[in-house]
């Protein structure tokens, strides 16, 4: 009954609100209204929106030195996530058979450990930092510390369910799963898709002409 309901009604509803969610996110975002701007542009906006977010990944050389932990951590965390849902042999196969229709070479378990840990690490690194910092704690909203346990607990119950003789383990995971992606649209986490927007419309808003 409760695998039935996992694998079945939750998942198809978890997805559907992730996708309607960041739609909708997206849409609100791109579509809201705005005032006409009406500075002399200086230059083809496009050029100058494409060099902002791009450029933004790297930090500017005069506080580089006094951000170098959330820095690292946070490439280490995004980098090494991002390796696993994409590439480890277990969600390129879930992506082929459930969701895509086709898959990809996954990356070897030599790759799939390193890139686990590096992710573990840097998540755990950013969230100290956010606790023992006195400026990050003070500005960290319930959101902050749902999105980030969240996510832990999600990476946690994947290598539980490395145990592929355990469905009980596989469903864990599964359920945390989708209580992320029904959580993800209206948290934090949305950065992940509106970060670009954010900073190309930062751009365009506020560099004077």
């Amino acid at each position: 009954m409760i695998e039935n309901l996992i694998d079945g009604p939750l998942w198809y509803f978890s997805l559907a609100v992730f996708v309607i969610g960041v739609v909708w996110r997206l849409g609100a975002i791109i579509f809201a209204s705005r005032k006409q701007d009406l500075s002399v542009a200086r230059g083809a906006a496009g050029p100058a929106a494409v060099k902002t977010v791009f450029g933004r990944f790297v930090p500017h050389k005069e506080i580089a030195s006094q951000i170098t932990v959330p820095i690292v951590a946070g490439y280490m965390f995004h980098l090494g996530l991002f390796a696993l849902l994409f590439f480890a042999a277990p969600h390129v196969v879930f992506l082929e058979e459930n969701l895509l229709g086709f898959g990809w070479t996954p990356m070897p378990h030599w790759a799939f450990i390193v890139a686990a840990q590096l992710s573990f690490l840097g998540l755990i690194m950013l969230y100290m930092r956010r606790m023992v910092n006195p400026v990050s704690r003070l500005i960290s909203t319930w959101d902050d510390h749902v999105a980030a346990i969240l996510t832990f607990v999600v990476m946690l119950t994947g290598c539980f369910a490395l145990l592929e003789g355990s469905t009980g383990l596989r469903l864990l995971h599964r359920f945390t799963v989708e209580l992320w992606l029904i959580y993800f649209p209206y948290s934090a986490l949305m950065h992940t898709f509106t970060f670009i927007p954010s900073r190309a419309f930062t751009c365009l808003l506020y560099t004077s002409p």
